[in-house]
Order: C-alpha cells, then sequence, then structure tokens
C-alpha cells in the first residue's frame, strides 16, 4: 500500500486501502439528502416548548448547504412561561396562537443569505401565512412529510398560493422509517 496521507492526515482519491491492493468502495446504508435534511428538520422541532405541536424547518440552497433553520416558539425576548400554551379558551389572546412564530417563518428569519431557488424542508405542510412568507422569500420547492390538515381553509389556501407563485411541494417518502441519535458514539 502507497503511503498517500498528507501532514493534516487527508488521503488522496486513489489511495488504495484493501489488503489485496484494490480500492475501498463507498459505504452504503447512508441516507439521502431528503432524509438527511428532514431530520434536520425534526431534530430542530425538538427545540420547541410547545406542548402539543412541534414543528422544525430547514431551508437548503441549490448547492445542498443549509441555509436556515427554525422551530415553532414565541418570539425572542417573549417568556415561554409567562404567555400562554393552550389551544382554546374563551379569548384567543388567552391561547398560544397569536404569539406562536411558525417554524417556517423563523427558519427564513434565521437564513444566512438570499433564499432564491432554495428548498424547504418542513414536517407539516405549511400554513397560509407561512406561505406567504416562503413565497416572498424565494423559496420554489417545499418538501413536507404530513398534510394533517389539508381540509383546512389555510392550508387550501396556502396550496392557491403555491400553485400561482410556481412553487413546488412534494410529499417526502421517507427510505428510512427512522434515524437514530447516539451521544455515548
Amino acid at each position: 500500500m502507497t503511503d498517500t496521507t498528507h501532514s493534516k492526515g487527508a488521503r488522496t482519491a486513489f489511495e488504495t486501502d484493501e489488503p489485496d491492493g484494490t480500492q475501498a468502495k463507498k459505504r452504503e446504508g447512508y441516507i439521502s439528502w431528503d432524509d438527511y435534511f428532514m431530520g434536520v428538520s425534526i431534530l430542530s422541532a425538538e427545540r420547541s416548548k410547545d406542548p402539543n405541536t412541534q414543528v422544525g424547518a430547514c431551508i437548503v440552497d441549490q448547492h445542498k448547504k443549509i441555509v436556515g433553520i427554525g422551530y415553532n416558539g414565541f418570539p425572542i425576548g417573549c417568556s415561554d412561561d409567562e404567555l400562554p400554551w393552550r389551544r382554546k379558551a374563551d379569548s384567543i389572546n388567552d391561547t398560544k396562537y397569536p404569539y406562536v412564530v411558525h417554524a417556517e417563518v423563523n427558519a427564513i428569519l434565521n437564513s444566512t443569505k438570499k433564499l432564491h431557488n432554495a428548498t424547504m424542508y418542513v414536517a407539516l405542510f405549511p400554513c397560509n401565512e407561512c406561505a406567504k412568507m416562503i413565497i416572498q422569500s424565494g423559496i420554489t420547492e417545499i418538501v413536507y412529510l404530513e398534510d394533517k390538515y389539508a381540509d383546512t381553509d389555510t392550508v387550501k389556501a396556502a396550496k392557491k398560493m403555491f400553485d400561482m407563485a410556481g412553487v413546488k411541494y412534494r410529499k417526502l417518502e421517507p427510505r428510512r422509517k427512522s434515524i437514530q441519535l447516539d451521544f455515548e458514539a
């Protein structure tokens, strides 16, 4: 075997790793780009304090680089302990709805560059308010896992706007059922 290790430990592409002198082949079973970015979205959702719905979003540019991540929660400076997490109350102001910033919006606001032609990965299909932000930001594709609110007016409006603006959306059929994270690696 020829030693092609550079001073920083990098190896050249032509190095042979096998005892018989042949070049090693790439590992099989690695996750797809779609599963990877949706996994980042799902992991981001774990940051949400919402006791009922945890959603994360991951925005990726044309070069498969992550350029924005977000999860649903209250705005910066608004206490997770003082504002309500309820879904129902006599007054809407006693529910979470007027206060929560959706994952899609947080991912857009947290983006590190222009989002023209970017793709957003999100577990739950976006609502109409998020759709407006997505369209205005230049994102051109939505990849989602669930569309459990498909029959609601807000999701119908979102799809209508996406169709009019040319934003593609597709349901992800993951290659894996789950991905396990182990911090004791």
